[in-house]
């Protein structure tokens, strides 16, 4: 009988700085591209390659799994249960939940080989790529293909704002830093709609997109972009009414959050776990959280992942260590 444990780790303790890092020897590479020293990228599919020395390699006997704090992450311990027991049973191994508060700590415990599969939210999932050996093989998504989300704009309905040029002057909250459609998209993408983030308006980091969407609502800010599949099932909680707020401005759709796995996982095990995932079908917890997603389905970080390194590219920004260590310390101040 395989057993389940739920470890709550605070951020300030999961999240390891580099410094503190295990220290690895940058390995001989033909290519790398974005790609941290410690990881190789031979077939130019984007991400870190398999080690080819077996003694890299790794067998865990536990498994430890998470997945994005996009919001409150208490709010997925009883919803990914399920699934929990289902993996522990599947790859015949103890499975465990490594619950984090930050899209930080995710990726640093990845990196230091704490974690071994998770979630990452779309814009972090590139970090965690280049940052942590992380592999992208799966979005929520449905028979014909994998869930989306937008960037949308929201404010309170009795507010005058009509457009993102209504907002000059403002207070308009973003997320975090690393968070594409919290922050990365919308200083890609509103200047052409005319409203230039940091002239136009000073960005007010909020954290989460929770707490964005609470801080319209509260009146804390004028205006928010957020993720579109956040706010919808914050309505369908009822921890807001759907119809005190107004959208102003939609995106084209995003990819949502991924799952990945550490690039160094022994093969025979990563195989059989990424069977195990696309072969499970969501009880109707997780299909009623997750907008009627029903699968794990399978995505190319490279194919899939092209809009947001192009929203990166478009705001100037990238995905490797120095800009990530720039924006967590950023989102630190």
């Amino acid at each position: 009988m395989k057993l389940k444990y739920w470890l709550t780790v605070s951020g300030a303790c999961a999240a390891v700085t580099f410094g503190m890092a295990p220290v690895a020897m940058a390995q001989e590479c033909g290519n790398r591209g974005d790609l941290d020293t410690l990881y190789c990228d031979e077939n130019k599919d984007l991400v870190a390659d398999t080690p080819t020395d077996p003694a890299k390699l790794k067998d865990p006997s536990t498994i430890v799994f998470t997945y994005t704090p996009v919001e409150d992450p208490a709010v997925y311990e009883d919803l990914f249960s399920p699934f929990v027991d289902y993996l522990a049973d599947c790859v015949d191994k103890r499975v465990v939940f490594y619950q984090v508060q930050s899209n930080a700590a995710e990726i640093e415990a990845m990196r230091s080989g704490r974690l071994h599969v998770g979630g990452f939210s779309t814009g972090p999932t590139a970090f965690a790529v280049n940052i942590a050996g992380a592999v992208p093989f799966a979005v929520k998504g449905y028979e014909d293909g994998f869930q989306g989300y937008n960037l949308i704009v929201i404010a309170k309905k009795d507010k005058p704002y009509e457009s993102l040029k209504d907002l000059k002057g403002q207070k308009v909250a973003h997320t975090s830093p690393s968070s594409n459609s919290g922050h990365m998209a919308p200083m890609a993408l509103f200047p052409g709609q005319g409203l230039v983030p940091e002239q136009d308006y000073k960005v007010l980091f909020s954290g989460k997109h929770d707490q964005s969407v609470m801080g319209v609502n509260s009146g804390d800010y004028d205006a928010a972009a957020v993720a579109s599949d956040v706010f919808n099932r914050m309505a369908e909680r009822g921890q807001i009414n759907k119809d005190d707020f107004k959208i102003i401005y939609t995106s084209a759709k995003f990819p949502t959050s991924s799952f990945a796995y550490s690039h160094d996982l022994k093969p025979e095990l990563r195989d059989k776990m990424l069977t195990c995932f696309y072969e499970y079908r969501f009880p109707d917890s997780m299909k009623q959280a997750f907008d009627g997603a029903d699968r794990f389905y399978p995505i190319s970080f490279k194919d899939d992942w092209a809009i947001i390194r192009e929203v990166a590219e478009a705001g100037g920004q990238s995905f490797n260590r120095a800009s990530y260590e720039a924006e967590t310390a950023k989102s630190k101040k």
